[in-house]
């Protein structure tokens, strides 16, 4: 990403409601039964997840990999734990070290190769460990937020199984989240910051916008643990185990 870009996630990671949504989303599927077993956020950004799973999950040692140095930098102050400089790629990782891998909005990015990241996850996790990702959904959302942001591609919830499947990962789930608010998405992104300048969506809008936006997270976040899918979603996140 631009370094304007890690900047702005850096300010923004804590209270912005998109990122707050996505980390209790996280958290919500990471597996319980694995606890006291280290967690790589591989691709950790300015370290927000990291901050958050070691506040919510102090059972689970968290660890994290970053391509960019001073973002690595960033992630180590804020969350207080090793993160390592390297690539997801090639994760500078022994064979079978992590009970849980979490990579978000990774894998869409273009120096990320997502055959070779998921080999490299599922090199690094223990028989019976858990993978969540997130990636960006739908090839037509394509934004000007997505150049800021360095998106290679986006993805669909078929398209995440079928590469899950082919890397050797049972026991898949995918769901499209970030759902009730899709249409908004779409709005801001095809309509009102349609142009090839506008800036990224990564900025605490006003208070009361956040916390109204968040408050449809939570709403949503709710009647996904009740059972309720969603056929589309601004992301899709999926979980798979390392047979």
């Amino acid at each position: 990403m631009e370094a304007v870009e890690y900047q702005l996630m850096d300010e923004a990671e804590d209270g912005l409601w998109w990122y707050r949504a996505l980390h209790a989303r996280v958290l919500d599927v990471l597996d319980p039964r694995r606890a006291g077993e280290p967690v790589l956020d591989a691709g950790c950004g300015t370290g927000g997840f990291l901050m958050r799973l070691r506040q919510a999950r102090p059972d689970r040692r968290a660890v994290g990999l970053e391509f960019n140095p001073e973002a690595a930098a960033r992630a180590r102050a804020k969350a207080g734990v090793h993160v390592a400089v390297g690539s997801v790629n090639a994760v500078p990782f022994a064979d079978s070290a992590f009970g849980g891998v979490v990579s978000l909005d990774v894998l869409c990015h273009t120096a990320a190769e997502p055959d070779r990241a998921l080999a490299e996850f599922r090199r690094v996790l223990r028989p019976g460990g858990l993978l969540v990702l997130n990636l960006p959904a739908f090839q037509w959302l394509y934004s000007a937020h997505d150049i800021r942001v360095h998106t290679k591609q986006r993805f669909t919830a078929e398209g995440v199984r079928a590469l899950l499947a082919a890397a050797g990962f049972s026991e898949i789930r995918t769901r499209y989240w970030n759902s009730l608010l899709f249409p908004l998405m779409v709005l801001q992104r095809k309509v009102l910051a349609r142009g090839g300048d506008s800036p990224s969506d990564v900025s605490l809008p006003p208070p009361w916008l956040n916390r109204s936006l968040h408050a449809a997270t939570g709403l949503e976040r709710r009647a996904a643990a009740a059972g309720l899918r969603f056929p589309a979603g601004g992301s899709v996140l999926a979980t798979a185990v390392r047979a």
